[in-house]
């Protein structure tokens, strides 16, 4: 059964508010960030099966592939909690994270009716963005060069391939791009980001995720639907 837009949107209201009481605590600098920081995937991730329950036949491998790359994204959200035995978090973010792009980058690949179109010109757009993010950041990356550099390369190309999608996927992926962007500056050049650039980056990031989610239910509910007409 086709949902109107305001039915299909329902579901993503807890995870609406959970982002907008998360950023909130980001920009104020108050300590109910943290916690609310692993809130978000959760939210998210019910958000997707329950816009998804309509859906007739439910997209199994479609919707694994989505919640796998929302529950690596929430991994990597919460690194420093999950993996307390590394040192340092970052190595274990950039795997989480580089999991959950491939997971989104196979969907938009492989999932019939999610990608509508080839890439558009302005995808290049992308390319361009990692080279000069490569030449600002590696001088100061150290040991995580390569990783950096894989990283990367999987967030730009999640960007490009939301660039096949609808407007919708197509503007998340470009959030999710500028989230983390801003949030690489702020771990390798943190005397040039003010403080206020961490609600920033948690902005983006919200917006850039709910929206890519939002969207390729909304392509997944589409496509069972013409596929139920035919």
């Amino acid at each position: 059964m086709m949902q109107t837009p305001g039915r299909l949107l329902t579901p993503f209201l807890p995870y609406s508010l959970v982002s907008i009481l998360h950023v909130c605590a980001r920009f104020l600098e108050h300590p109910i960030a943290e916690p609310t920081k692993l809130w978000l995937m959760p939210a998210l991730a019910l958000a997707a099966v329950w816009a998804s329950a309509t859906i007739r036949p439910w997209p199994r491998g479609a919707m694994a592939l989505l919640l796998g790359a929302v529950v690596f994204s929430w991994l990597g959200d919460g690194a420093a909690a999950f993996f307390p035995m590394f040192e340092d978090e970052l190595p274990m973010m950039l795997l989480c994270f580089g999991l959950a792009h491939v997971g989104y980058l196979v969907l938009m690949w492989r999932a019939r009716g999610v990608a509508v179109r080839g890439f558009p010109l302005w995808a290049l757009i992308y390319l361009a963005a990692y080279v000069v993010l490569l030449v600002l950041l590696l001088p100061r990356t150290g040991t995580l060069s390569v990783p950096v550099a894989i990283y990367g390369l999987l967030l730009v190309g999640t960007a490009a391939m939301a660039s096949r999608c609808g407007p919708v996927v197509a503007w998340g992926g470009a959030w999710f791009l500028v989230s983390d962007g801003i949030l690489a500056f702020r771990i390798f050049t943190p005397e040039l980001m003010p403080d206020w650039t961490s609600g920033l980056v948690m902005l983006t990031y919200t917006l850039g995720q709910g929206l890519i989610v939002c969207g390729i239910i909304r392509a997944l509910e589409q496509r069972e639907g013409a596929a139920a007409g035919s």
